[in-house]
Order: C-alpha cells, then structure tokens, then sequence
C-alpha cells in the first residue's frame, strides 16, 4: 500500500489545485510546494523501509486483480534500480516548482493548471516506475504523454504547438509499437498473465528478436537513442523551464528504465544479438550529439542535446552487460537527472532575466550576479563530469565497465568527454565572462527562493561526488538479479596473477 499512496499524494494534489477557486493563484502554488514535498517525505520513509540484501525481487509490493479475463492486475513494487529514480523523481519536483513560482505561462490557462499538471505527472511517473504488471506499465508509459504535451503545448515557447506535436507523435507511435510488443508477450508466453516475474524466461529465443524490437523501439524514443532523437531538442527549447527540466531529467529516463527492467530479462537471447547494434548507436550519440550541442546558439537546445550525449552513455553501459557498467549506468540515469535538470533551472533563471534564449544575447553575467555566475559554472562542471561529482563516478564506471567487455566502444566514447569539456565551457565563457552587456547589467543575483531551489540538486551532486556507496548499494544487486536474468555473466581478469602474489593474498 506505501507504492500506491505515494503515487495518490500528488494525484490528490492535481485534483485539489483545479478544484481551487479562480484567481487563487499563490494558493495553487503552496499547495504544490507541499503535496511535492509530503511525496518527497514519504519517498524518504520509503527508502529507510528498503532492504539491498532481500532475497526477493519486489519489495514493498501490493496487487489487487484489475481485468481478471486478461490476467491483468494492479501490481506495484520495486527494486534498487526503481527506487532511486523514484527519489529523483520526489527530490526533484519541490525544485522544479518553486523555480517555476514566478514564471508568467502564455495563453489562457493560468498557473493553476501548470502546477497540477506538474502533480499529476508525477503521480504517473510514480506508476512507471513502481508497475511490477506489464500491461499496467504499458498504461501508465502512454497515459504520461497526455500531461506533458499539455505542458509545452501550453506554457512554452513561440513553437510550443509544433514542439508538442511532434513530442505526442514521435511518443505514441513508440507506444503502438510496444502495445504490439505486449500483445504478443502474452500470446507467446501462453501463461494467461502480465506479471512480470512469471513471463520471464517464457519466450523462445526466435520469437524474442521480434518483439524485442516492439520494446526497444518505444523506448528508444523515449530515451531518446540516436537515431529516434529529433523530437527531443525542439521538445527541450519550446517546454516551460520546469517541464524542460523533468523531460530530460525524469521523463526520458523511463526508456533507459525500460531497456534494464523489460528489454534484458524477458529477451534475454534477442538483448545479446542486438547489443552490437545498440553499442553502436549509443557510440555515434555520444560523439554526434555534443558536435551539435557545440554548434547551438539557443541555451535550452544546447542542453537538450548535451542529454541526448549523455544518454549515449547509459545505453554503452546497459548493452555492455557487465554489472559495473549497468550500476554506472543507473547511477548515470540519477545523477543526469539531478545534473541537467539543475542545468535547465539556471538557464531557465537566466531566459526569465535577459527574455532571451539566444547565448549571443548574454555576457558578463558573472560581473553583475555572480552568486548566479558561480552556480552556472557548478552545474556546467557536473554536465562534463568533473572528478568530484557524482557524474564523474557515472561515466566512469560506465567507461570501466564497458572497457572490459568492448575496449574499442569504451575508447571512443571517451573522445565525448573532450567534447563535453568543449560545448558547457564555451557555454559559461560567453555568458559569463566578458564585459557586461547593457541588456545585463540590470540584472538582479540569485533570489532566496531560487537559492533553496537548486541548493539541494547541488549539494545531492557534490555528496554523491564524493561518497556514493549508499546509492550504489542500493543499484548494484538489482544490476546484478538483471545480468543474471539476462544470462550474462563479467568477464574474467585477463591479467594473471604469480604464484608470489597469490601466496601474498593467503
């Protein structure tokens, strides 16, 4: 029951904020704050109520049958890898609405819908994450589009609409594609249900590829992988800041969720024989991504691209199939998320002072704000993995971890560091250094809400720089339960150890 409250708390807030009056705008946006940190809250006991070392898959699991004649129940339940991006989800959401707290959206709908849909998507993504019944994820997986299209197609950009559309159908072509994919999971596994531990293992190896390509599609988009991107950069630049922030943050995490929770253990044969595939495809998204997020003049799709890059890193560690890049690779997914999405809040700070996207618009800002300069430059030097945050332990556990198995795809990703060094330094040299421009020098240094805002994404970013083993001991026996289900096992050492050194470890 403690998965399913937490997914009602903020449902419950989306319907009590459209339920509200009229013009009680402050209103909407303190009920938001606290049903987002009361998710948060209770996130935290749920946490403190986790066990790494239980024997079972699913811990804190309920079920109640939903559509008997299909199977299908109402199953809810969650591993390592679930429950810290479930956390990112409940930190992230009490940022993303006070940075949003003075935004003015455009259009009719006022800040009261904004807000609740911003609950009400969370209470979805609570559902993606936690669904242990295939056909429930399948439902919650489409049902998450319908809030975030409203989001950009009302509260962003001058081609919100266009941006919005193309979203809605790059996701729900991806969804038909999986519904294919469900469908023929549970005709081929001929067991009368949708539950996910009892489908393991219960396809054959040919049928596998087929509907393996079902899934892998959808999520792809969803990740999104090169070459199903495109949708991203134009979805990232048109979203209100605060959506921006949980699409690339949370939102796209659900297709890098998919290919460890479904992909690996139910297609176990048909994940290997496509992994070359895969591993080559994250490879030129890395390389190919940050030479187009060099080349960007808006801020918001330069960051839109430096995530499709990073993204490139998750799928190289998922589909090396080692356990220390697919824990680098969950710890990828949490510290992107934390990383970026603090990223986009101090661009979107930055657009709500110079009412401009364009980087050509801005320098000097550290001159006049340089509270604001020095947060821009700590979530610029997270962006590109500096040693000493968390992303750093990421990608190179990834790198690591890949290394092993597939040294050259390791190599080469490795050249996108340099060009991530590139792309986020020119980024703070020409918005933040230089003589202020005139459009500039009114502006005004981190306010007390902002600060509070980004304060606790930072400071996550620096501690799990620094010391990550509680989040890694959560991920790493659930990576490990994947590679098993996906009959993987790590390579063996390739250096040999003396008859000296091995009388030295007795």
């Amino acid at each position: 029951m403690s998965l399913l409250v937490l997914g009602l708390i903020p449902l419950v807030g989306s319907v009590v904020i459209v339920a509200l009056p009229r013009g009680r705008v402050l209103l909407a946006k303190q009920l938001a704050l606290a049903f987002s940190v009361t998710t948060l809250a209770w996130t935290i006991g749920l946490c403190l109520a986790f066990d790494p070392s239980a024997a079972e898959r699913f811990q804190l699991a309920w079920s109640t049958p939903w559509i008997r004649s299909f199977g299908v129940s109402f199953a809810l339940g969650v591993d390592g890898i679930a429950l810290v991006l479930l956390a990112l989800i409940a930190v992230l959401m009490p940022a993303v609405v006070l940075a949003s707290w003075n935004d003015e959206p455009p259009g009719k709908r006022g800040p009261k819908t904004y807000f609740a849909l911003l609950l009400l998507l969370e209470a979805i993504l609570v559902g993606v994450f936690s669904a242990t019944d295939v056909f429930l994820f399948y439902v919650f997986f489409e049902a998450m589009l319908v809030p975030m299209y409203f989001l950009i197609g009302s509260f962003g950009g001058p081609r919100r609409q266009y941006a919005a559309a193309k979203f809605f159908l790059y996701s729900f072509l991806g969804g038909l594609l999986m519904l294919g994919g469900v469908i023929g999971l549970y005709i081929a596994a001929g067991k009368g249900t949708f539950a996910f531990e009892e489908l393991l293992g219960s396809v054959d190896p040919d049928t596998q590829k087929l509907l393996f390509l079902g899934f892998f599609i959808a999520f792809a988009i969803k990740a999104p992988l090169v070459p199903f991107h495109t949708w991203l950069a134009d979805a990232g630049a048109e979203a209100p800041i605060g959506g921006a922030a949980l699409l690339v943050a949370v939102l796209d995490k659900v297709g890098t969720f998919g290919f460890i929770r479904y992909c690996l253990p139910l297609f176990p044969d048909a994940s290997r024989w496509f992994a070359p595939l895969v591993l080559v495809l994250s490879v030129v998204g890395i390389l190919y991504a940050a030479l187009l997020a060099m080349g960007q003049k808006d801020m918001k799709r330069l960051v839109a691209y430096t995530s499709i890059a990073h993204f490139g890193f998750i799928g190289l560690g998922i589909f090396a199939f080692t356990t220390q890049g697919l824990t680098g690779a969950t710890f990828y997914m949490v510290n992107h998320g934390l990383s970026t999405s603090a990223l986009f809040l101090v661009v979107g700070l930055l657009i709500a002072r110079g009412k401009s996207r364009l980087i050509s618009d801005y320098g000097g800002v550290a001159t006049v704000a340089p509270i604001l300069g020095g947060v821009f430059l700590i979530t610029g030097l997270s962006a590109l993995a500096l040693p000493g945050m968390s992303t750093f332990v990421s990608e190179f556990l990834v790198l690591v971890g890949s290394f092993t198995r597939h040294p050259w795809y390791a190599v080469v990703a490795t050249v996108g560091i340099v060009f991530a060094a590139l792309y986020v330094l020119l980024l703070v040299q020409r918005t933040m250094h230089g003589p202020p421009l005139d459009r500039v020098k009114g502006f005004h240094d981190l306010t007390g809400r902002e600060a509070w805002a980004l304060a606790p994404l930072l400071a996550l970013v620096l501690f799990l720089g620094v010391y990550p083993k509680p989040v890694l001991d959560v991920i790493t026996p659930a990576a490990q339960r994947t590679m098993q289900d996906a009959g993987q096992t790590d390579p063996k050492p390739t250096v040999e150890v003396s008859a000296e050194q091995k009388a030295g470890q007795r």
